[in-house]
């Protein structure tokens, strides 16, 4: 959440904070229209939270406050800053170089971490640098992208998997992670407001939530998705629809899904559940559009390079246009 409020204060509305020495602080936004003040409330804040310098250091600081702002969380665990801070925390942000970027990745592979997860780390660092600079941030290198996996589960593997999970919490997040094609996030996230089981449709973008690169769609719930989702409400105790013995919401089922898979012998994780919803749909003959918009794909040519392969139809026209 954002670190500021807006109030009524004096017949009108206030963005209303907290700092260490002052207390609360109220800064008159001048309107009683709710839209206005909120628009007015971000530029002030975003005003306040420039960087202190021009270090990578203040420009990340910097960064992730103006993405609260609109309640997307950067980095939740600290763990890219983490990485990142050993080799450019000290550096001017305008003064990164390529040789500073290749240096961070000979590091980090002998940290033993993969060429995809410090290309993330890169992605998220220039994406600070352009908030902060916009054309003018310094060009950060990168190692190119990891081919796209091959590896899905098949549905008797599927099948085989969640006769072997009892904790239903578990089965459930399988079950909704192959039916919504969803990331681990949106669906420990899901609440039962967006659930329409009369409608047949999960909207799996909360309300509140600000749209990101990492889009959440609306899909249809299917049979399954019917039949687990309608057990699962009756015995409800949170307004999430994955909880476990009362708790909810749930930061992570990565142990758990480690357990699971080590119990059933099939190799698989959160990220393995959603591509083999793509590649299913893929080898069902799906459009690539459809697709796109159901993983929540910011483009078509994403889907394309990953999916494509599996579609036997996507290809044979322009196979056929070679006949002799």
């Amino acid at each position: 959440m954002p670190d500021y409020t807006i109030v009524k204060h004096r017949g009108g509305l206030s963005l209303a904070y907290r700092e260490p020495e002052r207390g609360r602080v109220r800064i008159a936004l001048g309107t009683n229209d709710k839209g206005i003040a909120e628009a007015r409330a971000r530029e002030i804040w975003g005003t306040k939270n420039r960087p202190d310098s021009e270090y990578v250091s203040d420009v990340w600081k910097a960064y992730v406050a103006d993405k609260m702002i609109d309640l997307v969380v950067i980095d939740k665990s600290g763990s890219t800053w983490k990485a990142l801070e050993p080799s450019f925390g000290h550096h001017l942000a305008t003064e990164i170089t390529r040789e500073n970027c290749r240096e961070h990745y000979a590091r980090r592979k002998k940290a033993k971490r993969s060429d995809s997860t410090i290309r993330k780390e890169l992605e998220m660092l220039r994406a600070a640098l352009r908030f902060r600079y916009g054309s003018a941030a310094p060009t950060i290198w990168m190692p190119p992208p990891s081919k796209p996996r091959d590896y899905h589960l098949s549905r008797e593997q599927l099948t085989q998997l969640i006769e072997t999970v009892e904790t239903p919490h578990v089965r459930l997040f399988i079950v909704l992670a192959i039916v919504t094609g969803a990331r681990m996030s949106a669906i420990l996230e899901l609440q039962w407001s967006q659930v329409h089981l009369d409608e047949k449709y999960i909207d799996l973008n909360p309300s509140g939530r600000h749209e990101t690169n990492k889009r959440r769609a609306v899909v249809p719930i299917n049979d399954r998705a019917d039949t687990a989702l309608r057990a699962a409400q009756a015995l409800a105790k949170t307004e999430y629809v994955i909880e476990y013995d009362g708790t909810a919401p749930i930061l992570s089922v990565k142990k758990a899904l480690t357990r699971a898979a080590q119990r059933a012998g099939i190799p698989f994780s959160a990220h393995v559940l959603r591509h083999s919803a793509g590649v299913w749909m893929a080898q069902a003959d799906v459009p690539m559009q459809k697709i796109a918009q159901y993983l929540g794909h910011t483009s078509t040519r994403v889907t394309e390079s990953v999916y494509a392969r599996y579609s036997p139809s996507f290809m044979k026209d322009a196979s056929d246009a070679l006949e002799f």
